[in-house]
């Protein structure tokens, strides 16, 4: 049986995953191969990092590093758990479930975005999802939100801040408030309600614009999605009746990120937080922290010989 299943290989999935490895517990991450930080080009504001470094790069030296202490990987989902006698179980869409005493939810939250084309290609590199993140990377340029309704109308108003250069292409034509295309207009926003094409980028990478349905060409050195409905991945946890907001983000401590069930935590995007790479981090490794405090106190029942 393994010390803790850890449900998610994201940033606080594999620093969670280093803080116990190094306390030596049996420590299992399962990760599905796809989440915000398989997407990211680029973070740029991640200490020691000053030229940035990608979600995969990021990824790739943090497995390498939890499996220097024995840490293991399983590429699947898990679909639900379960509570057992000594723990849970976890249930996988491979197939078969897994034992283990305490559970690690890091399975974070997906940005909404339709498939256009060339979007994927840019995505951390030139067109961002968090301002708090990435902001500074448009100041005094040419940006566009790609967005729906009131989300994106938000985003644009936001960005304000760092740059006066800002068309919002309302992509699926969702309502705004009256009050809100005022604002947008007293900031010299421009407001598009179109649908878009194709993202125009370099091979690289490099935000050149978008052509719209309609044939016309929005140029912008930068972008930002903003489509809202951006689903967070905690339904697996619902059968063990975890505590969830409304738009279904986990409830924590704050002090040792413990659910409302005792023996699970959960950290990073799927919590309630500022979706922040640096602040996951932080967490996966508070979390694992208290999941070793909770192994040494009730440790592992020895097996007897006869």
């Amino acid at each position: 049986m393994y010390d803790c299943i850890i449900v998610g290989g994201g940033i606080a999935g594999l620093q969670a995953s280093i803080q116990l490895g190094r306390y030596g517990h049996r420590v299992l991450v399962v990760d599905k191969g796809r989440g915000r930080s398989t997407l990211c080009r680029s973070y740029h504001n991640i200490l020691g990092w000053p030229e940035g470094v990608s979600g995969p790069e990021l990824r790739r030296l943090g497995q390498m590093q939890a499996g220097r202490h024995g840490v293991e990987f399983r590429t699947d989902e898990v679909i639900a758990a379960a509570k057992r006698e000594d723990g849970f179980e976890v249930a996988f869409a491979g197939g078969g479930v897994q034992p283990a005493r305490t559970l690690l939810a890091a399975t974070g939250i997906m940005d909404r975005f339709p498939p256009l084309p060339g979007l994927e290609a840019c995505l951390g590199g030139t067109v961002y999802v968090c301002p708090d993140c990435d902001g500074y990377e448009v100041s005094g340029r040419q940006t566009i939100v790609l967005g729906s309704g009131e989300p994106g109308a938000g985003m644009a108003l936001t960005l304000r801040h760092w740059t006066d250069r800002i068309v919002y292409i309302n992509h699926e034509r969702k309502a705004i408030g009256s009050g809100r295309l005022d604002k947008l207009k007293e900031c010299g926003i421009v407001y598009e309600e179109a649908a878009i094409a194709e993202v125009l980028a370099e091979s690289g990478g490099s935000l050149l614009g978008v052509r719209l349905a309609d044939g016309r060409v929005i140029e912008g050195e930068r972008g930002f999605i903003a489509f809202g409905g951006n689903a967070v991945h905690s339904d697996w946890l619902a059968a063990l009746g975890v505590e969830r907001l409304e738009n279904k983000h986990i409830v924590t401590d704050p002090r040792s990120k413990q659910t409302s069930v005792p023996g699970v935590w959960a950290a990073g995007d799927v919590g309630i937080h500022s979706e922040q790479a640096t602040i996951a981090m932080g967490e996966g490794a508070q979390a694992a922290i208290w999941i070793h405090k909770s192994l040494v106190k009730s440790p592992a029942p020895q097996l007897t010989h006869t």
